[in-house]
């Protein structure tokens, strides 16, 4: 079975983490080959191009020339994530030259740009089965009456050419059919699987926290995600401020860099508890677990997210979460068991949550166990790769019976 994946970029993210280690999986499957196309990664999230050439190293290694010549992951300079008519055109005719040459049986596609221009190569090219993976919203509350008019009508002319949906949360499901995309029998939620190891043995390592400024006694509120847009570390600061009053000895740990971040800085600034925030950066993928490890727990006020990964990632490390209602996050986050879930933008609501967790360890070690052993049954890449890989051999087979006519 020769499976291609495209995806828009390959910055540090969990969609671009989810995608690697599926195709890592997927390798492990015998009669399966394996080929990744994406997109330049720019900008200051980090990039995991360097961990995509170690995936396909043996094929890369055998190509005399520089990285990009390797027959197996190929980067497309046009495939750009702003929408940009004539780079875009260009991109769409790559990807259907690359497709024709390739000759995949499965395309499976991710993120939006590449979700869109993969697809609609894909159906040009002749694929057989085309899946689309929908890792997060690209239309929702969060934008403008213009711009969910643009992307759904996208995401409707998409579905024209799309066998199957994956989703990494019900949450997803449930927006798409809403607008008027797939039916209810082409979706299939598929949590977005990690390496579990790191997490379940992560400790409070006192010398991490020595080295970021941070005492024992300190209750420590910590925020993985981009410094971007929708992200809620505005939210977040203002409500840290507000949890101050009553924990004093509360502090800030975001992990993570973007565009954003001067803002956030300064916004720290301004409210006068700028020696209180950690900025930790862009803390590479192996050392997530070491800073999770130090948390008392995690806040995630993000205003669109399909699941954030950083959720499951602190519950298998034992620590409560507190997120907004956005989208998928109740499917992680529950109510009263593994943290509490607020209104998204009710700031003084996430306050008041981050305040009782401060005051109430046993809770915090109940809710970090039933956490725990939530995500153990529910996220493990093993299981992950085994749900994907067995819907390709299902629409793969049906697909075969219709070309035979049976």
């Amino acid at each position: 079975m020769r499976v291609t994946h495209i995806i828009t970029r390959l910055v540090v993210g969990g969609a671009q983490e989810n995608t690697l280690a599926t195709i890592c999986g997927l390798m492990s499957k015998p009669g399966v080959s394996v080929k990744l196309i994406a997109g330049p990664t720019i900008g200051p999230e980090g990039s995991l191009e360097k961990e995509a050439r170690k995936v396909f190293e043996p094929a890369c290694a055998e190509v005399a020339g520089p990285p990009e010549a390797c027959p197996d992951f190929t980067i497309i300079p046009e495939l750009v994530r702003p929408v940009h008519p004539l780079k875009d055109l260009i991109a769409l005719n790559r990807l259907t030259k690359i497709l024709r040459q390739q000759r995949p049986e499965i395309v499976h596609t991710h993120s939006g740009k590449a979700g869109l221009l993969g697809r609609l190569a894909a159906k040009r090219a002749g694929v057989p089965v085309i899946i689309h993976h929908i890792h997060g919203p690209s239309f929702g509350p969060f934008q403008g009456s213009l711009p969910n008019l643009v992307f759904k009508t996208a995401e409707k002319y998409a579905a024209g050419a799309t066998d199957f949906f994956f989703c990494s949360a019900s949450a997803m499901t449930r927006l798409y059919l809403h607008a008027g995309i797939g039916t209810p029998e082409q979706f299939k939620r598929i949590f977005s699987g990690f390496d579990l190891a790191p997490f379940l043995r992560a400790t409070n390592d006192l010398a991490l926290r020595q080295k970021l400024g941070l005492r024992q006694e300190h209750f420590v509120i910590g925020k993985v995600a981009r410094i971007f847009k929708l992200k809620g570390h505005a939210d977040l600061l203002t409500a840290f401020a507000q949890v101050l009053k009553p924990v004093p000895q509360a502090r800030l740990l975001f992990m993570g860099d973007g565009a954003l971040r001067p803002e956030i800085e300064n916004q720290a600034s301004a409210l006068g508890i700028r020696d209180k925030v950690i900025f930790a950066g862009l803390v590479p993928p192996t050392e997530v677990a070491r800073y999770i490890g130090i948390m008392d727990c995690l806040a995630h006020l993000s205003y669109r997210e399909a699941l954030s990964r950083a959720l499951p990632q602190a519950l298998a490390a034992g620590k409560p979460v507190i997120a907004y209602d956005f989208d998928g996050a109740d499917e992680v986050c529950l109510e009263n068991q593994t943290g509490f879930v607020v209104h998204t933008g009710d700031i003084s609501a996430a306050a008041k949550k981050l305040v009782f967790l401060a005051k109430n360890p046993d809770l915090r070690h109940q809710f970090g166990q039933s956490g725990r052993e939530f995500v153990t049954e529910n996220f493990s890449i093993e299981k992950m790769v085994q749900d994907q890989y067995d819907v390709y051999v299902n629409l793969w087979k049906t697909r075969q019976a219709k070309a035979c006519g049976l």
